[in-house]
This record gives C-alpha cells, structure tokens and sequence, in this order.
C-alpha cells in the first residue's frame, strides 16, 4: 500500500485543530531581543554557512552533502541566491518551510525561513536559537540533518531533508476507519522510540511528540521534526545491571531490579551532552566480564543516559498530548517524552487521543482526571494495551521508563521480536509514492520572478526576497 504523495516537512500544510500552547511561565531561557544566538553575531562553526560540511557518520555517502560542498567550494558562503524556491510545504509557530532546488545541482531540500522582526516582536527568538542548536547537534537516520543556515537582513534560513511523504497524520487520515495496524504502529513507534532515547542521550527533552511531527521519508522510514519547544540539558550516561532475562525469545522485565553499578566502573558522563566520554580504568582496576553479570546466566549492562532530574516550568506543547505534571504546574522532566509516546501509540491504534474534550479546557481536565479508558474497537492486543498504560502514568515517578528510559520500553512484550539493530533496513508498512521532481526543472515560477527583487547589484545581500509570494 502507498501513501498520497503529499509534500510536507517539518510544519502541516494547514492548522491543526490542536491548538500549540507556548503561553505561561517560561524558564527553560532567558528572554533575547538581539541577535541569533548568545552573542550578536555568534554561530557554531558547523552551521556557518560559509564552512566545510560538518562529519556527520550516519549521512555517508549523502548527494545532498555533496551538493552544499560543491558549491561551497566554488563559491563560499552559501546564501539565499544559491536556491530556487519552488514551493511551500507549510508553516509552523515560528517559521515557514519551502521546496527548494540548489541551483546547478538538482538537489532538493527543506528550507525552514524565519522572520527576524516577527520573532522577536512575539517572543520567540530564544526558540528559534534553541531549535537551530539543536539540529546541529544530530546524527541520527530518524532525526533531520542541518546541512546550512544562513541568514540575510529579514530572514533566517535552515536547509534540512525534505521529506516526501508528508507526516503521520496525514497519513493516519487515509487508511482504512483513520487508524493503523497493530502491526504499522509497531514501526513507526519503535523508529521514534529510538529518536527519543538519542536525543535524551543528548540531554534534549523533545517535548512536542505528535503525528504532525511525525514526517516520512521517501522510502518510508520517519523524522522527527521541529525542536523549537525542546529542552536542553545535562545528562550523566551510566551503564545499570540490565534486568531484563531473556529465555526462548521472551523477554521478562522487572523494572525495579536494575542496580547501579558502582561510581568506579560507571561510565561518567560530561557536562556538555554533544558526546559522552567512557573513563579509561587502569588495567589493575578493571574487572572482568564476570563480574558484570555477562557470564553464568547475566545480560549485559545497560547504557541509560535518561536527564530525569531536569525540571522545567514551562507551559508548552499540544493540548491533547500535555503530560498531566505539565497542566498542574509541578515542574517536568524527560518523562513528558515518555508520556507523549503513550498518547502518540494510542493515536495511532484507534484514530483519536484518549483525554480529548469538547474544548481545550476540557482536554485539560481529562488528562489530569480522568482514568485512561479503551474503546471495544478497534481491538487491540493486550500488550498494547499494556504498554500504553504504563506510559500513561499519570505520577512521572511511577510512569515506565522513568529511571531507565527507552531501555525499559525496548523489552516490553510488544516489541517482543523487534531487532532494533536492524530496524533501519526493516521493510516499512507504507512506501509513499515518489514526487515528481521533473516538474520543477530548469524553469523559476512566473509568480516568483515577480516577487523577487533583481539580487545581482549586491550578490551577497539575498534579504530581498519576499516571502510571502505563496
């Protein structure tokens, strides 16, 4: 079965009923008014447009890199003029995201455009920083790839993956009574799955988990996209007793079995979460495999790098999937990603989300109190059902995955069979249909030539496009 071949990245083509709550208290940053980032003029070398391509192992072998780099090397930096904006895919809270060729290469790409003025007229340039540090910061095959930024005298620009497919709430709306398989759900939950512990690893608390978020690359696989509501912070990876025991194929979890091993042999982990850094133990002081467990009946040890202690205050993210510690105020951590996941599996199985009122309001009160309830159908399986409501905990401290993060999630019985090796070359339930990029070859729009303002008497000021020709 394929999918319409709907263009979308990283914004929905048009607002969603669910209404994005950014208001209250903010304290995950301080206010800014100037500048991108920090400084005025600051930038990380490896989103300077007018640098090398950073290495980034998991985009081997990419076209799209060796695209950016040709042309970096003919004609450094790369800016607004080196692209032909072809269409809009959609717009977000913060910004709009087009189709986009760079010239001469017939490489396409997503471009996320920013308005400086707006942004900081509404408050929201300390989340467009926030999201821009962040893509630079990811290497991952279900987490988009900056591959520049730049930015001109109106605009700021970020040129990420395009991907084909649309989201999974599109997608949702065309199969059959609106809701996945068991099966389909499996896999796309199992790929975010492992985006989330990637970025918790990172010390990112994603906090805006939603089937809008959810896009679909051309061959099937997801990304998550839009990061301007994350939350970063530190974290301290450390390898614990695994306490999972595999016999015949089962899997059987205690979650309150782990054991930390001690301060000497856990791998520390560092303040800045960009990468983490084993202790190298001098040889009279490592032990043996055995005494890890690996031998005699033990599992290996586990890697849980979970920023559970980070507390926030802030009031953000979609009504229907706010953690109830969000709504009440309490402060939250990393366990509102985990929560989301709970919400975000429920959507998938049965088409809607399980605390949904007639209004916002109601919503609200739902999440907080209301027992989680499944409706008689669709079916599904009992441990579906299980997993979703240990998720949907609604005391953070009690809710699966709390301590020991996506690890603990990985070994419940409905991933029973899942290679998560493996799951990038596993055969996704839905391949969309290919975009016809022909349609786009060597002609400009007529309505764009229109809008855009002749750029050759200044080659390196690109802020005179406009926008808003869509």
């Amino acid at each position: 079965m394929k999918s319409g071949s709907t263009l979308n990245n990283n914004s929905r083509p048009q607002p969603s009923p669910r209404e994005r709550k950014g208001a209250g208290v903010n304290s995950d940053s301080s206010n800014q008014s100037q500048g991108w980032a920090s400084g005025t003029n600051s930038r990380s070398d490896s989103l300077d447009s007018s640098t090398s391509a950073p290495f980034k192992p998991h985009t081997g072998g990419d076209v799209r890199w060796d695209a950016i780099n040709s042309v970096l090397a003919r004609d450094s930096p790369i800016g607004l003029n080196h692209f032909r904006l072809l269409k809009r895919l959609g717009y977000g809270d913060i910004g709009s995201v087009y189709l986009v060729e760079l010239r001469g290469t017939n490489t396409f790409f997503a471009m996320k455009v920013m308005d400086k003025a707006s942004l900081v007229s509404r408050n929201k340039l300390v989340r467009a920083h926030t999201e821009r540090e962040i893509l630079g910061l990811l290497d991952h095959p279900f987490l988009p790839t900056l591959y520049c930024y730049f930015e001109t005298e109106k605009f700021y620009c970020l040129v990420m993956e395009f991907c084909s497919g649309g989201n999974l709430h599109s997608l949702r709306q065309k199969q059959h009574n609106k809701h996945f398989t068991e099966e389909a759900a499996r896999f796309y939950v199992s790929e975010v799955l492992l985006a989330l512990e990637y970025l918790h690893m990172l010390g990112i608390v994603y906090r805006d988990l939603k089937p809008e978020n959810v896009l679909v690359r051309d061959e099937g696989h997801i990304m998550l996209s839009d990061f301007d509501l994350s939350l970063r912070c530190s974290v301290s990876p450390t390898l614990v007793k695994s306490s999972s025991v595999h016999e015949g194929g089962g899997t059987t979890v205690s979650r309150n079995a782990a054991g930390l091993l001690d301060d000497e042999n856990a791998v520390q982990g560092c303040i800045q979460p960009t990468s983490f850094f084993p202790r190298i133990l001098p040889k009279k002081s490592r032990k043996s495999k055995s005494d890890f467990g690996l031998f005699g009946g033990g599992s290996m040890p586990e890697l849980m790098a979970e920023p559970s202690n980070v507390r926030s205050m802030s009031f953000v993210g979609t009504h229907e999937y706010l953690a109830p510690e969000i709504i009440r105020g309490e402060g939250h951590g990393s366990a509102v990603d985990w929560w989301t996941l709970g919400i975000f599996l429920y959507e998938l199985l049965h088409g809607t989300t399980p605390f949904k009122g007639a209004g916002n309001k109601a919503t609200l009160f739902n999440v907080v109190g209301q027992p989680l309830k499944f409706p008689d159908a669709p079916l599904v399986s009992k441990d579906a059902k299980d997993l979703i409501k240990g998720l949907l905990v609604k005391e953070p401290q009690k809710r699966i995955a709390y301590k020991r993060g996506a690890t603990e999630i990985k070994q419940h019985p409905f991933f029973e069979g899942m290679n998560w090796a493996l799951i990038r070359s596993a055969m996704p339930p839905i391949i969309p249909d290919p975009v016809d990029f022909s349609q786009y070859a060597s002609k400009e729009p007529a309505h764009i030539s229109k809008k855009v303002t002749d750029v050759s008497k200044n080659s390196n000021d690109s802020s005179y496009v406009e926008f808003e020709y869509f």
